[in-house]
């Protein structure tokens, strides 16, 4: 047993160091602290309304973005998870949907598809002709969106409550017709389940996600650009740096009907100085944490704080920000519905988004 315990704690030190070779390669470039940022808003209503703390605890198809051992939760033949919701006033649209198949008693695949878009841009380059002349109609509309295409494939390893899985994900991202990128990186997770306490720690991005942006722009739009003093975009590569997520849980029992878990999970990045709770100029952490309290397995209320920020007001006071997150939740049979009520903007205006879930099993008519 206590070679089963080492293995699985060499397992986790394997991926951080992982890790963290490939942030302190990374860190060399003059990548940008924030790029494939629509990756870092979440899938699912459940980690929502948990603050996101959700990398130990996360058990479903949802796992193809949270933790991609988290999978191997799946019971039924086919499980497929779907949720809309919109930001800015209804401006931005973010869609998720995946699908879990098990493979066997040990293994399990899935797929993942996010896309976050504002439709219907006017394209004003057109209006004012060379001679100065204003036509309404020469307004066309263009769309921008950027996409995630996610493959998982976990499996349970030989010792007791050990899990581990990987992504590989393509990046599409448009702008109309003017440019667009394409991109390729990969992800790393492990969960490791002892007694009722849930450990796990995921690498995104381990190797480093490169996106190769090209750009198509006619004169027209070119002569327009340099006329109102915008810059004209270049043929780059963007890279979105390496992170690792750690997790620890913990559920509790209250009698034959109530179940309480409890969860903290910390971000840690490597690219330099952010605004979040733990800070130095080579590494900052974000914690997050989460509870959730069930009723008979049917009914759950959930509740989350995240994005501890320190924030400046206007007499130069600095104090510490949070953001609170709240949901709810149904099972009937196996179907799941998760609703979720998160603050997506600055506290004080009190900008809140509500967020639907939908998750249901498909089992395999048995044959008699």
């Amino acid at each position: 047993m206590r070679n089963y315990r080492m293995k699985g704690v060499r397992s986790a030190l394997l991926v951080a160091a992982l890790v963290g070779v490939a942030a302190h390669a990374q860190a060399q470039t003059d990548a940008p602290k924030y790029s494939n940022e629509f990756l870092a808003i979440g899938v699912g209503a459940r980690a929502l309304g948990m603050g996101s703390a959700y990398t130990g605890v996360v058990d479903d198809v949802t796992g193809g973005y949270w933790n991609p051992a988290g999978i191997l939760g799946v019971k039924g033949d086919l499980q497929v998870g779907v949720m809309h919701s919109e930001y800015f006033a209804g401006i931005a649209k973010y869609d998720y949907i995946g699908i879990a198949k098990p493979i066997d008693s040990s293994s399990t695949i899935g797929f993942t598809f996010i896309r976050f878009g504002i439709d219907n841009i006017p394209n004003t380059i057109d209006l004012i002709d060379p001679s100065g002349n204003i036509d309404y109609d020469r307004i066309t509309s263009f769309s921008t969106a950027d996409h995630a295409f996610i493959i998982t494939y976990a499996r349970k390893m030989s010792i007791p409550g050990l899990r581990i899985g990987g992504n590989a994900k393509v990046i599409y991202r448009r702008v109309g017709q003017f440019g667009q990128a394409w991109g390729f990186g990969l992800d790393g997770g492990v969960q490791y389940d002892r007694d009722r306490w849930r450990f796990s720690a995921v690498a995104r991005d381990v190797t480093g996600t490169f996106n190769a942006w090209s750009y198509t722009l006619d004169q027209r739009t070119v002569d327009v650009f340099q006329q109102t003093n915008n810059e004209i975009p270049e043929n780059s590569v963007e890279v979105t740096l390496p992170r690792m997520l750690l997790g620890v849980a913990r559920q509790f029992r209250f009698g034959e009907k109530f179940d309480l878990l409890a969860t903290v999970d910390i971000e840690n990045t490597f690219d330099g100085r952010r605004n979040t709770l733990v800070q130095s100029n080579r590494w900052s952490a974000d914690p997050r944490v989460g509870m959730e309290l069930g009723y008979a397995n049917i009914l759950f209320i959930r509740a989350g704080l995240s994005t501890f920020q320190y924030v400046t007001d206007l007499s130069d006071k600095r104090q510490l920000s949070m953001q609170p997150n709240i949901g709810l939740g149904l099972k009937i049979k196996n179907v799941w519905l998760d609703y979720a009520l998160t603050d997506i903007g600055d506290n004080s205006v009190a900008l809140y988004s509500n967020v639907f879930s939908l998750k249901f099993d498909l089992f395999k008519k048995s044959s008699k």
